[in-house]
């Protein structure tokens, strides 16, 4: 059977301007022209985006206690049977630092730059997810989300490649693909990906991240070697791998299915109602249209800002659950009627 082939995926054309001034400078006024937006009344807004260090930190210093806590104790029951649910769990806190690191890429957890520049970076090596190469590329996917051609962050275009998605419940395909990509910046070639959307300035910046990164990683093998032992990479880097299921289980909801080339995020995103600990692991990013109508409102009040446009949106899924439970045939539909999306009802206003 032939391939079903639906649009080009690949980018084309440079940044615009658009593109280049999204930075966590930006947002007086927070909305991309031509864009949807809710109404919120302005005094409340300018609440909601203000960051509170205080709040910031009690969440990361939570989630990082927690990482340290199940790390010594993957430790301590290494060589044991115990040692299976030990790092199952570290490694689903570890690759928790993927949403935290999408976060902190927008600047708005912290209103101290320091602590957020230091939280990202770490996070960004965590996930390896280069921290300067990303930040522009999820500022082009922001500028134009699911837009063919634009956005280089669409995670399942059509026909969706299922058994990648499949493979990142346990970042095979994903994790191949940024190996490889680190290891093409260390050697000095940008990607062309990279070539629309990463400034000149910012290539030297991507080049040595990538080189430290790649460095870091040949240390830790190299450790692993002379010890004879797995553990350092058990501990920093792999669990990326063995603890991915619930990063995969959310990213993929996030965008998965939906309309494309619409400039309504209502259309082409997904807001989740999650019990707290998924949304703890996820950093409220459950609140999807929120986010993306608002990018600089901190992760920590999302909530909020849904309580304030829910009625301006489409109803929210009830849990993650319902939302794969139309995934799952929706991507099985697309593999032969790739023109297929899920038409989400928006309320009249």
């Amino acid at each position: 059977m032939s391939t079903i082939h639906w649009k080009d995926y690949t980018l084309r054309g440079k940044a615009d301007a658009a593109t280049t001034r999204l930075t966590e400078d930006r947002f007086e006024d927070e909305v991309e022209d031509g864009w949807f937006a809710a109404t919120v009344d302005r005094k409340i807004f300018k609440q909601l985006i203000r960051r509170d260090d205080a709040v910031a930190l009690r969440g990361f210093i939570l989630w990082v206690v927690l990482l340290l806590l199940t790390g010594c104790g993957a430790v301590m029951a290494w060589g044991t049977v115990w040692a299976i649910p030990v790092f199952l769990v570290y490694g689903i806190l570890y690759s928790a630092a993927d949403h935290r690191h999408h976060e902190l890429s927008h600047g708005t957890p912290f209103k101290n730059r320091k602590i957020n520049e230091i939280f990202y970076h770490l996070c960004a090596f965590m996930t390896f997810r280069e921290g300067f190469y990303y930040r522009w590329s999820h500022t082009r996917h922001h500028t134009d989300t699911i837009m063919v051609g634009k956005d280089p962050e669409i995670g399942a275009p059509r026909p969706p490649n299922r058994w990648a998605i499949y493979a990142d419940f346990f970042f095979i395909a994903d994790g191949i693909r940024l190996i490889r990509m680190l290891l093409r910046h260390a050697s000095g070639r940008l990607t062309e990906a990279g070539k629309h959307f990463v400034p000149e300035s910012e290539v030297p910046k991507v080049f040595w991240a990538a080189r430290l990164y790649v460095l870091a990683f040949a240390l830790l093998i190299g450790v692993c070697v002379a010890t004879g032992s797995l553990l350092p990479l058990m501990l920093v880097g792999l669990p990326r791998f063995y603890g991915g299921f619930f990063s995969q289980l959310f990213n993929m909801s996030q965008h998965t299915c939906l309309a494309e080339d619409v400039r309504d995020h209502r259309l082409n995103t997904r807001t989740i109602l999650m019990n707290p600990v998924f949304s703890f692991l996820y950093a409220n990013m459950n609140y999807h249209i929120e986010h993306h109508m608002f990018p600089m409102v901190p992760y920590y009040r999302l909530p909020e800002l849904h309580g304030l446009i829910k009625d301006q949106c489409p109803p929210a899924y009830p849990s993650i659950w319902a939302a794969w439970r139309e995934i799952v045939p929706g991507m099985n539909k697309q593999q032969h009627d790739p023109d297929w999306f899920i038409r989400r009802p928006l309320p009249i206003t």
